[in-house]
Order: structure tokens, then C-alpha cells, then sequence
């Protein structure tokens, strides 16, 4: 039934639709295949009743929270980003995330509350919700950009004589050059090699890794444009990276959810420890 929901869901008008929403949409569609059998238990009591069922049904709900009128709009809003000084990809807390208030801790945080199972489920259910989200965010590289102009929201440039701005590219135009909605791209990107090793597996602070893997590819002189004109060839060649950085997310949420929820909660059936399921 999950399956079935998720496919409806995808089907809806595209104006319904945010690009923006799509990628973290893949992302976890991607997470939800790869949960063991325990985690994919507690998320779906954790979701029940839900208007779409699973990872992939609640990923833009950090989005749409900062949108409205709701008070954690506000207190929220920052925890989508961070913002280094151009050039210098390197993680100071102080600097880059006063107060706590950027993507690195909101990831972290939101992680101790999903696994506290002494916590309400109300909260551990939003903790999901934030999570989900956030870990999408830090892999789309404007999000760990520059702070002098807000990761790309103020370098405009021009496509096809529209004008967009570079983050709005990342978050959209390169993902949408691909004609393909959700229930489509995800199995394109399940066909592809499998990934390499990922060393920040073993990182004791994998949030700040990912997103210094994304101020990298911020940093790589091809990102920004210089005549401030982007074409298809710049959509086309950036691709490989925009598909990279959503597999990486959908495979470290998982394993994010995964060890969080790694012990069955009291009470819950017992199921077999057969791995992620495929």
C-alpha cells in the first residue's frame, strides 16, 4: 500500500509539484528501499496516519513548515543551510553555526531525538520529518555555499532568456533537464554502479563531512558561471554530480535511520535481520 500511495502521489499534476520538492522527493524514495526491517517498522508507526505513508511523503515537510505561519517556522528556518566565507571550506562552529542555528547540528540533533525512545512519539515523529529533509539539503551544494551571496540565491543568471539564480539551478533546473518525474528517476539512479567506499561511514561527525563535500564542488571553477549564461551544456555536465549527491543522501539517511532505530521498540514483532531492504 505504501508503494502504491507513493506512485499516486508522484502522478499528481506537475504544477502541484515544487522542483525543488523532487529532489528531496528521490531522496527518500532512495532512504525508504534501503531501511532494515526494524527501522522500516518504527518509521511506518512513527507515520501512521499520514496523508502520503513514508520517507518520500513527509521529505518537503521542513519546506513547507517554513512557509507557513506556524511559530517553528521562524525558529527553524536556518537549520536548512550554512554559509562559509568564499573559499574557505572549512568547518568552525562558532563561525559557520552560531547558536547551533545551521544544517550540520539541526541534522544532528534531529538524529539523538528519532533514536530517544524515552522521547514522545510526537516528537520523535518531527525529528524524522526535519531529518528526512535536512539530510537532503546538505548534499545540494548551494546549501554549504557561499555566505556573501546567501549559496547562489543573489548570482543571477540567465537560461533559455529567463532569468533564474544559481541556486535555484541546483535545486532545479539540473534535476528537471532529465524530463523524468520521481517514479522514474529513481530507478535510473538504482541502475547505476554501485557507489564507492564511503569513508564518512566512519566519520564521527558525517554531517559536517557531507556538507564540506558540498562547499567543495561550490568551490570547482566550472560551478559559477562566468558570462552569468547557463545553457543546456552546463545543466548536462553537472548532472553526473547532482545525481551523485542524491544517491550519497538516500544512502546516508538510511544509514542514519537505520542506527538510530536499530533496536525494535518494546512490544514490536520480531523480524529477521536480513539487512536493508532492496
Amino acid at each position: 500500500m505504501r508503494t502504491i500511495a507513493f506512485l499516486l502521489f508522484l502522478l499528481l499534476p506537475a504544477q502541484a509539484i515544487a522542483w525543488s520538492a523532487k529532489g528531496h522527493r528521490i531522496v527518500g524514495e532512495l532512504a525508504q528501499e534501503r531501511l532494515t526491517p526494524a527501522a522500516r517498522a518504527e518509521v511506518d508507526r512513527l507515520l501512521l496516519g499520514e496523508p502520503v505513508p513514508g520517507l518520500a511523503g513527509i521529505a518537503t515537510w521542513a519546506d513547507d513548515l517554513r512557509d507557513s505561519d506556524d511559530p517553528r517556522a521562524k525558529v527553524s528556518s536556518t537549520w536548512h543551510y550554512m554559509n562559509f566565507p568564499r573559499g574557505d571550506c572549512s568547518y568552525v562552529p562558532a563561525r559557520d553555526c552560531p547558536g547551533g542555528n545551521c544544517v550540520i547540528a539541526a541534522i544532528n540533533r534531529q538524529f539523538l531525538v528519532l533514536g530517544d525512545r524515552q522521547r514522545p512519539d510526537a516528537e520523535r515523529r518531527e525529528a524524522l520529518k526535519f531529518l528526512v529533509h535536512f539530510v537532503g539539503d546538505v548534499h545540494q551544494p548551494m546549501h554549504a555555499g557561499w555566505a556573501d551571496d546567501r549559496g547562489g540565491n543573489d548570482f543571477q543568471v540567465n537560461y533559455q532568456g529567463k532569468g533564474y539564480n544559481l541556486h535555484s539551478t541546483w535545486d532545479s533546473l539540473i534535476i528537471n533537464s532529465r524530463g523524468l518525474e520521481p517514479a522514474a528517476y529513481v530507478p535510473l539512479l538504482n541502475k547505476q554502479p554501485a557507489l564507492p567506499y564511503d569513508p564518512t561511514r566512519r566519520s564521527d561527525r558525517p554531517a559536517v563531512d557531507w556538507a564540506l563535500e558540498s562547499c567543495r564542488i561550490v568551490t570547482e571553477p566550472d560551478t559559477y558561471p562566468a558570462k552569468r549564461v547557463i545553457t543546456n551544456d552546463y545543466l548536462l555536465a553537472h548532472r553526473p554530480i547532482v545525481d551523485l549527491r542524491l544517491r550519497q543522501a538516500g544512502l546516508r539517511l538510511a544509514d542514519m535511520i537505520n542506527f538510530a532505530l536499530r533496536t525494535p521498540a518494546p512490544g514490536a514483532p520480531t523480524v529477521p535481520a536480513s539487512g536493508p531492504a532492496k
